[in-house]
């Protein structure tokens, strides 16, 4: 597996890490802790040294499962987690006030079995907390030893600069994908000019962009993307001309969908550094075969013209979700 560096500070990471979300919390049933365990390290065996989790994705059970899992090679992976919800809880609402991001890191600490975090990001944007103050937290967590990196994730561009002049952003992590390009707009350049590194998480578009969901798939009946409004039936049913352009694109690079699109992301900037997730050990071998693939400029031209002939239906987020998106 390639490596990258995120940020300027010499964050050194798999070129693909694993998002760990969907292992624990969001898209139907947790997985059985010991099958969880075994692709964890499956993941490692394999290359793959940046792994991401969050107090919320359980909540708290993601971080407990990492913890346990990477124990035995703590010391060469990258473990990022996230505090900012109340409690852990996203129905509570945003909180990240001082005194709690502090707490959230000792206990984050504990359910990690680490006695450091390697990437800490603020989870969303908490307009009742000025960013300074975030920021000026986790830099004292950092100047203390118990974390390594500040990240930010969903942050706006204004956000971004007033929290990197107080302590320097390693990385933003926010939605990237064939079918989210906002990033392109403002983000993306800003992250050039500071310096910052960019983790897209949802690079298969919540596996849509995968060609395994269709307008008659049926989700789990806890599976978020039942209130995703990109994911009802119409807008799949829409949408189904992206798949059906990166089924034509990995067909003449023979590879597949979920590799052209995530070759597609490296292929953006030598500092991008997707997530991934999966609970199958013979998807996880199909993301990281991404690394592999190399997009020539044609490849990358071509892609482009497909795309302008296709628009994207639907939100990313329900209304209420939408709301915790810093602009």
């Amino acid at each position: 597996m390639q490596t990258r560096t995120l940020g300027h500070n010499g964050l050194n990471v798999s070129a693909i890490g694993l998002g760990c979300m969907g292992m624990s919390f969001g898209y139907g049933p947790a997985m059985e802790k010991a099958a969880a365990i075994e692709l964890l390290r499956g993941a490692f065996e394999r290359g793959v040294t940046f792994f991401d989790s969050a107090e919320a994705y359980g909540p708290f059970t993601n971080e407990e499962l990492l913890g346990e899992a990477l124990a035995p090679f703590r010391d060469q992976v990258v473990i990022a987690t996230k505090f900012g919800f109340r409690n852990g809880e996203v129905a509570q609402g945003l909180d990240s006030r001082p005194e709690h991001i502090r707490a959230v890191a000792e206990a984050s600490l504990k359910r990690l079995k680490t006695d450091r975090i390697d990437l800490f990001y603020q989870h969303r944007v908490d307009p009742n907390v000025p960013i300074e103050e975030v920021a000026g937290t986790v830099g004292q967590l950092i100047a203390e030893g118990k974390v390594k990196h500040f990240g930010l994730s969903e942050a706006g561009v204004d956000s971004i600069r007033r929290a990197h002049a107080v302590q320097p952003v390693a990385v933003l992590q926010s939605e990237y994908s064939l079918w989210w390009r906002e990033p392109e707009k403002a983000v993306l350049p800003l992250l050039e000019q500071l310096g910052i590194g960019f983790v897209p998480f949802s690079p298969l578009g919540k596996g849509f962009l995968t060609g395994a969901i269709d307008a008659g798939t049926t989700f789990a009946e806890n599976d978020f993307r039942n209130v995703v409004p990109r994911f009802s039936k119409e807008n799949r049913k829409a949408n189904a001309q992206l798949v059906d352009v990166l089924g034509r694109l990995a067909g003449d690079k023979a590879a597949t969908r979920a590799q052209i699109a995530i070759a597609w992301l490296l292929a953006q900037k030598p500092w991008i550094a997707p997530i991934p997730g999966t609970t199958r050990l013979s998807r996880l071998e199909e993301n990281i075969g991404a690394a592999a693939i190399e997009l020539s400029s044609d490849d990358l031209g071509a892609i482009e013209s497909a795309l302008r002939q296709i628009e994207i239906v639907g939100e990313r987020y329900p209304a209420h979700l939408q709301k915790n998106v810093d602009r």
